[in-house]
């Protein structure tokens, strides 16, 4: 005779964690710990997590509800180790806007001045455009790579830079509950972007971090203060973790550059690498790379970041992480088939673009 399989006692239920929540409870460690790892292994529904999503955004977190939530989802999968590199590690992170392709150039930048970088990227979230996305317009190029490529491009024989998508064994709680944002309103809750973001960086295992905190129209976070705090939250992990965290906000209430869309974004941020561009993006580009430098120990002024742009030592490695990773760096970009023509109806002198 076959004895059916006894199901697991979960030690809590997830009606109860999403209630406590949604009445305003301060959640606890065990509570947090449980719920992000059941909803990892599927024991707590996607409708149930999108529940207490909305119960987060709309009744917020404690800071140390925040951190723990941070920790569990760090848990959920596993922890890279970049301390045999011979280069000291930096990564940057941005909550992401219209047209800011500042990866693209800034990875290879920094790499120039003995900063290894390794820039785990993510796809389009809401409005804002993903940098994989965008370098996936390049012919051959492909976003997964596996640890040790990974570490053969930071290392001494590679470029210095790297490019690419998180593992899958990376924070894979957070995996599942980006998605799960993306598609129930909860995108700007800012204990879900501090708990996301910090997780993946934290476990990346990068010794510097540098966030890139976007204000203002085309930002998720619209006003000052909402992103000051956001910044902070986000610094407070890093530094509790042992990264060296530093944060700056940004102006988003207008697009970067002068192109938004995936193979456009490429193309202008090649012009930057070849000493031109626009003066926004090469502005912010300079300005992260000095504060990455100088968070990771290698501290850099503003005319050496802006000579490296000029001179193609950038763009070199750029190539060579291009070509790294199957792409060929001298193919055409892609272009829309159809295009339409705005124009003004009367002249005049655009002051601002929403």
């Amino acid at each position: 005779m076959t004895v059916p399989a006894t199901p697991a006692v979960e030690p809590f239920d997830a009606v109860d964690v999403i209630a406590a929540k949604r009445d305003g409870a301060t959640l606890t460690d065990a509570q947090i710990d449980w719920v992000v790892e059941a909803y990892t292994r599927g024991a707590v529904a996607e409708e149930q997590m999108s529940a207490l999503a909305m119960a987060i955004y709309l009744r917020g977190m404690s800071r140390a509800e925040i951190a723990r939530w941070t920790d569990a989802m760090i848990a959920s999968g596993e922890r890279m180790d970049f301390s045999g590199l011979p280069r000291p590690t930096a990564d940057k992170h941005s909550t992401g806007g219209v047209g800011d392709k500042i990866t693209l150039p800034l990875a290879p930048l920094v790499a120039v001045f003995g900063v290894s970088v390794p820039q785990l990227s993510g796809r389009g979230l809401g409005h804002t455009g993903g940098t994989l996305d965008k370098l996936e317009s390049i012919p051959g190029w492909r976003a997964d790579l596996t640890g040790e490529e990974i570490l053969a491009m930071l290392g001494a024989d590679g470029p210095g830079a790297v490019i690419c998508a998180a593992g899958a064994g990376l924070a894979p709680a957070d995996k599942r509950l980006y998605a799960l944002r993306d598609t129930t309103a909860t995108v700007s809750c800012v204990p879900l972007i501090a708990s996301s973001i910090m997780s993946k960086k934290i476990a990346e295992g990068t010794g510097a971090l540098v966030l890139d905190v976007k204000v203002g129209s085309g930002a998720f976070m619209k006003e000052l203060g909402q992103a000051r705090e956001l910044a902070s939250t986000m610094v407070a992990l890093g530094t509790d973790a042992g990264v060296t965290t530093r944060a700056l906000l940004t102006d988003m209430s207008t697009p970067l550059g002068l192109t938004a869309g995936n193979a456009l974004e490429v193309a202008e941020s090649l012009e930057v690498l070849a000493g031109g561009g626009p003066a926004d993006v090469v502005d912010l580009t300079v300005a992260l790379a000095l504060e990455m430098c100088a968070a990771a120990g290698r501290p850099v002024e503003e005319d050496q970041a802006r000579a490296a742009l000029a001179d193609g030592r950038a763009m070199d490695i750029w190539r060579d992480m291009v070509r790294r990773q199957g792409g060929d760096p001298d193919a055409p970009l892609p272009r829309a088939p159809e295009t339409e023509l705005v124009t003004a109806p009367a002249d005049g002198v655009l002051t601002t673009l929403d």
